[in-house]
């Protein structure tokens, strides 16, 4: 399939673009209003230039929103039938690809990405009478509008706020400041060359730590390269994990149904009930318009079913800056407990055929195996060349141990 776990996405090509050109064909004969956005790639107008070009040709009509964060897309698809976006996300520069949402800001189903898939192939176009018509949108106000009207910061809080020069950039700092935020904002320029990797990793932001301290900010809030994700640092400037942010998240919420993926510690499940999907925040989506108060990955997306099925950055953002205003948040993570879990990847080209050696029905949905103590997962990559690998034990040792597990049971796979 072309769709991975976060929509379609590769190194930019000839072969990209023209999957940009059909896939915009089949959005305009299916939806005849479309909003389209991009992130700061310098690839992305291209790319936006030939899904447009596709929606006009079959007939259908674009708001064209310019660079925007991917949830400022989701969201606003409300106010029309469909809308795309024109990113790789995390992905390095050389990458991007398409993001497709539906009117309720949730990505496309597998039943919606299969349907696409089988008509990139047919002739979409139609006559020089019925060409469709393109205008520019302001999908930013009503955006920050919503976010606005779900958060309240009393005390006006302070921030560091990092948008790796991505998407964000042109929105989550003036948000912030609607807010009453004192924010120090870094690599907040739209420039499209990203200032750090663009993954908000730790090791890709170790430096916001001591900006932080220095600054005497509450929080830093950390966005990738189209804003769908967001990370954060602690009062005393240190990195909160993916899985201590959920549990935060949950809590402060009040959420008793939270669906997560099968990579995420099991320290949720001491919070609230919990369903899990595949790792991709598309099937987090998916399973939350049938089940649950709020989904998310430790990756750093979060959705928030009261504004969209959409991980939303800058609403998770400001959501943060009114928890840090309220609770100190070291303490709050000092009294989280926590599991050794160790992350690892590694770039594989034929990821993806190694998985389907092992047994699994789906690469990237991949084989998680658990006990008593622990468990691991392992999975190619839905927008890399990469297998993860994922284990947790209740020590230590035992995470370890299970991570040699999954790695030899890797090497059987690469065993002709």
């Amino acid at each position: 399939m072309l769709f991975g776990s976060s929509g379609i996405r590769g190194k930019y090509n000839l072969n990209l673009a023209d999957i940009a050109l059909k896939a915009g064909s089949v959005l305009g004969s299916g939806s005849p209003d479309i909003i389209v956005g991009i992130d700061t790639r310098t690839t992305s107008p291209i790319l936006a230039h030939l899904v447009t070009a596709g929606i006009l040709g079959s007939g259908g009509s674009v708001r064209s929103a310019g660079i925007v964060p991917t949830p400022t897309v989701a969201f606003c698809s409300r106010l029309a039938q469909a809308g795309c976006m024109i990113t790789a996300s995390h992905n390095p520069e050389d990458y991007n690809g398409l993001k497709l949402f539906n009117r309720d800001g949730s990505s496309f189903t597998k039943k919606q990405q299969a349907e696409t898939e089988e008509l990139l192939g047919a002739c979409h176009w139609t006559d020089w009478k019925h060409q469709g018509h393109e205008h520019t949108f302001d999908a930013i106000t009503p955006h920050i509008k919503a976010i606005l009207d779900g958060v309240d910061i009393p005390h006006g809080g302070s921030a560091v706020l990092d948008c790796g020069n991505g998407a964000g950039s042109t929105l989550t700092p003036s948000l912030l400041s609607d807010a009453g935020v004192k924010t120090t904002c870094i690599n907040c320029n739209p420039s499209g060359h990203f200032g750090r990797p663009s993954e908000p990793l730790e090791e890709n932001v170790s430096y916001l730590g001591e900006i932080v301290k220095k600054t005497g900010a509450r929080c830093a809030v950390v966005h990738d390269g189209d804003a769908d994700r967001m990370m954060a640092f602690d009062n005393r400037g240190r990195y909160i994990s993916g899985d201590h942010l959920l549990v935060l998240f949950a809590r402060y919420l009040g959420a008793k149904q939270v669906v997560t993926t099968s990579d995420a510690s099991m320290i949720i499940e001491d919070t609230a009930e919990v369903r899990r999907t595949p790792v991709g925040d598309a099937y987090v989506s998916e399973e939350l318009l049938k089940w649950g108060d709020f989904g998310g990955e430790p990756s750093g997306a979060w959705i928030f079913p009261k504004i969209s099925y959409c991980p939303d950055g800058p609403f998770a953002a400001t959501l943060f800056c009114e928890m840090s205003s309220e609770w100190d948040i070291a303490q709050e993570i000092d009294e989280i407990p926590s599991y050794p879990l160790i992350r690892e990847s590694y770039h594989c080209e034929n990821a993806r055929d190694i998985l389907l050696s092992l047994g699994a029905s789906s690469p990237t949905d991949g084989i998680r195996m658990s006990g008593e103590d622990g468990w691991y997962l392992i999975r190619a990559s839905g927008t890399e060349p990469k297998i993860r690998i994922t284990a947790e034990g209740k020590t230590p040792a035992k995470a370890k141990e299970l991570l040699t597990m999954g790695k030899e049971r890797i090497q059987k796979g690469k065993t002709p």
